[in-house]
């Protein structure tokens, strides 16, 4: 009896195709969540050639689902004659009737935020990484900043003492 080989993954499983970065600091992550995106044939050809963008997106609840605003994915210049994009349309979500009631009751009765960290490819398919976030205050990031910039300091003096 012959074992089988591990499944090597292919090229390009779950590469990154645009984040958000700006999340990271104005938010306090809770929780994450993978979502599917509902897109229109000249978008998955622009999120493969990385025409994407994340800045100042926001997911929000309509009605029971989850949707995407703010994205902005670039057409291709080779793009249909009789397609006529819009680059920043509001698009939907797919999740699980579980993650939606959850996702409902933190951002309608706790107060939380959708926020879009990720866009990338898994298993040729474009994925959405949403977290349930706090607003941090401006001393928060401030305080961050510092203990980013003690971190870098305790980094270069174990460098210079490691000569």
């Amino acid at each position: 009896m012959s074992k089988s080989k591990p499944k090597q993954p292919t090229k390009g499983t779950n590469s990154t195709i645009a984040l958000n970065r700006r999340a990271r600091h104005e938010y306090f992550i809770e929780t994450r969540y993978e979502a599917g995106l509902v897109l229109e044939g000249w978008e998955v050809k622009s999120l493969r050639a990385g025409h994407a963008q994340l800045n100042e997106s926001y997911c929000f609840l309509k009605k029971g689902e989850a949707w995407l605003f703010g994205a902005h994915i670039s057409p291709l210049a080779s793009a249909s004659t009789h397609i006529h994009p819009d680059t920043q349309r509001n698009r939907k979500l797919l999740l699980n009737v579980e993650e939606l009631r959850k996702l409902i009751g933190a951002v309608e009765r706790r107060g939380y935020a959708l926020i879009p960290l990720a866009l990338y490819w898994k298993k040729g398919l474009a994925k959405l990484e949403i977290a349930l976030a706090k607003g941090k205050h401006k001393y928060d990031k401030r305080a961050d900043e510092k203990e980013k910039e003690w971190r870098r300091q305790k980094e270069r003096i174990a460098k210079v003492t490691a000569y």
